[in-house]
């Protein structure tokens, strides 16, 4: 995804299963997280991620993480480029 700096960004993930699982996001190599409210943190709970003024240190790879308890917990790779 390629997004603008400055612009606000949503990141949507969905994921279905029975028990309904948990989505969260967290992003690779451990940066922290950019919350709507301007703090930081290592993950964020929802389908959807809002980062709002987009910057360039917010570029990189952010996961989705679906998990329910049972095996397996499935992962989706989302990158951000900003320019």
């Amino acid at each position: 995804m390629v997004i603008r700096e400055g612009s606000n960004v949503t990141l949507k993930c969905a994921a279905t299963g029975s028990p309904t699982p948990t989505i969260t996001w967290r992003r690779e190599g451990g940066e922290l997280i950019p919350l709507p409210n301007g703090a930081e943190a290592v993950a964020f709970n929802g389908s959807f991620l809002t980062i709002a003024k987009v910057r360039r240190l917010n570029m990189g790879a952010y996961l989705c993480i679906a998990s329910n308890g049972i095996p397996p917990t499935v992962s989706k790779r989302v990158m951000l480029i900003v320019h």
